[in-house]
């Protein structure tokens, strides 16, 4: 006859311990935003250089990117000083409204 096999769960003992947070590495950037739903672009023809790279200083007046909705390629300002920390999207990705483009260290 068939033997029963009893199988068993962990073993009782203290809950594992959770890692501390670290401190989040965006805290006190600040974002570049979409203004409209489109398709992002980083520079103002194919070949051309990126309008801005990480590190690259900007001031409110600076074009950072190109955003293309229904055929019209709208110029996006960056609207802050400071340098770019992070750029969060690729070149030809489709964006939403309000959706963050770059992180900005002001300064």
């Amino acid at each position: 006859p068939p033997v029963p096999v009893t199988v068993r769960g962990p073993l009782p003992g203290p809950p594992p311990e959770t890692a501390p947070q670290a401190p989040a590495s965006d805290e006190g950037l600040e974002e570049i935003k979409s203004p409209t739903v489109g398709t992002f672009y980083n520079a103002p023809q194919p070949g051309d250089p990126a309008f801005v790279k990480v590190g690259d200083r900007v001031s409110p007046e600076t074009v950072v990117c190109i955003v293309e909705a229904m055929k019209v390629f709208n110029q996006i300002p960056a609207e802050v000083s400071g340098s770019i920390n992070k750029v969060l999207v690729n070149d030809g990705d489709a964006v939403e409204f309000g959706q963050a483009l770059f992180l900005v260290r002001p300064g």
